[in-house]
């Protein structure tokens, strides 16, 4: 199977005499081979690329000394094989198949990542799904899982139970709930999380709640056990953002235990105690694409989140 992944492109281009008074998304296209200038078009209108940190037009016309900056997406294809890989199905019919996903496994294929992904595996246990959505790396993937966070994940196995799942995420009609070991000691019993997360205003692989193009988001929480250091809560998702859970708890002082990226800056360079960060999707409730009755599914802590709870007093 033949597909891509997208990657970002870092572009720091200066203006010279010889430029000035092009538009910009003339001057991009010809300055680098892989952008088109319609993508470059798209690239200054999405605020991808600016110039001097500045949002303008892709109709601007350049001045002499002006430099433009950003990153641009780009896909790269590569070639997404069928590979035998154990999988978890915690349930599977006609239509879904519900795993419990271990940590370290990659959702699907993308930069650094083109094989030994749950894709490749499911291309292996039910090859009909090669067909399903857009995308082919991306084969029946209805949501997805972080690297290193395990837990329950549902796919589509036709393209009618794709769409329709899609639409039950998007009008936040699935039941999401994770349980997150948090470091710190969290006082109240239950809470909420409402601030807004997008994209990193400088580093582009990560999240955060300041910024732009920043969506509203909504966590909600209650505590399972506290500990001497930590807490251990249960989370349900109003809203399902890139990196949401791990954001928010960062963002409100109680980063994950095990977080190397959403960690205060003092711990983020000393050597990992914990392997992953502590987040588990213990079950995921929706109404199934053929039937339309509720059906729930969930998924016991996995043995290296009990192991680090075991160390805790």
């Amino acid at each position: 199977m033949f597909t891509g992944f997208f990657y970002f492109m870092k572009i720091e281009l200066k203006i010279t005499e010889e430029h000035k008074g092009m538009r910009i998304d003339d001057l991009i296209a010809k300055s680098f081979d892989l952008i088109s200038r319609s993508h470059a078009a798209a690239s200054v209108k999405n605020g991808e690329l600016r110039i001097f940190k500045r949002k303008i037009k892709p109709g601007y016309k350049v001045k002499a000394g002006e430099i433009i900056a950003g990153s641009v997406v780009l896909k790269k294809d590569i070639d997404v094989l069928p590979q035998p890989i154990d999988l978890d199905v915690v349930f599977e019919d006609k239509y879904i198949i519900v795993l419990n996903k271990p940590p370290g496994l990659v959702i699907h294929p993308g930069a650094g990542n083109n094989s030994g992904t749950l894709v490749n595996a499911l291309l292996n246990h039910c090859p009909e799904i090669k067909n399903i959505g857009d995308d082919l790396s991306r084969a029946g993937i209805i949501h997805r899982l972080d690297k290193d966070t395990s837990g329950i994940i549902a796919v589509a196995k036709t393209e009618y139970a794709l769409q329709f799942l899609k639409k039950e995420f998007k009008y936040r009609r699935v039941k999401k709930r994770y349980l997150a070991l948090l470091k710190g000691v969290i006082k109240d019993d239950t809470g909420a999380i409402t601030l807004p997360v997008g994209r990193h205003p400088k580093k582009r692989t990560m999240m955060a709640v300041k910024g732009e193009n920043l969506r509203h988001a909504e966590t909600l929480w209650s505590v399972k056990q506290r500990f001497e250091n930590a807490t251990l809560v249960e989370v349900f998702l109003k809203t399902g953002r890139k990196h949401q859970i791990r954001v928010h708890f960062y963002a409100s002082g109680y980063p994950l235990m095990g977080e190397r990226v959403y960690q205060f800056r003092r711990v983020r360079k000393k050597k990992a105690s914990i392997p992953r960060q502590m987040l588990h999707s213990a079950s995921l409730g929706f109404s199934h694409p053929f039937s339309g009755k509720w059906v729930s599914f969930s998924a016991s802590i996995p043995e290296d989140f009990k192991s680090v709870m075991g160390t805790l007093n």
